[in-house]
């Protein structure tokens, strides 16, 4: 099982930031099986901050890819939804984010990909929609659970 966060702060060719998310989901659905998926919350952008709102939310899906190629196609849904990482912005506006932040119980550091996410447990625009849908998940390395590292937040993260 794999827990990947989504997020959108641009119109698409898709719609609103909604209707990204939406396309997203479905795209990510031809990857394994869609068990859930979270409602989508209106956040402030973190980091550069001059962009518009983003909508975020998260889905769990079940996979037999190995990490490293489910995130290799999460970045390719990116591309074939429009994002262009070379030459953006860093933490700027984008049409979709993908982002892969729990895999099983996997631990990895490659220069591709680290699990989980790293910076995950700090970030309330992450944490509120994963507890919505897996909020007994336990970070393998904290060794806290996703509700556990939302309730430990401070009202402005």
């Amino acid at each position: 099982m794999a827990a990947i966060a989504l997020g959108s702060n641009l119109k698409s060719e898709f719609g609103d930031r909604e209707a990204s998310l939406r396309e997203a989901v479905r795209r990510i659905g031809a990857l394994g099986e869609v068990r859930k998926v979270s409602s989508f919350y209106d956040t402030e952008p973190v980091g550069y901050v001059e962009q518009p709102r983003f909508l975020n939310g998260a889905l769990l899906l079940e996979t037999d890819l190995e990490p490293r190629t489910l995130m290799r196609e999460l970045l390719r849904v990116e591309r074939a939804m429009g994002r262009e990482r070379e030459g953006a912005i860093a933490k700027g506006p984008r049409v979709i984010d993908l982002d892969l932040l729990l895999y099983g119980d996997w631990v990895l550091w490659a220069e591709e990909l680290v699990l989980p996410h790293p910076r995950m447990e700090e970030r309330r625009f992450v944490l509120e929609p994963l507890v919505e849908i897996a909020p007994e998940w336990m970070h393998p390395v904290l060794g806290v659970t996703v509700r556990e590292m939302l309730a430990g937040l401070s009202s402005d993260s």
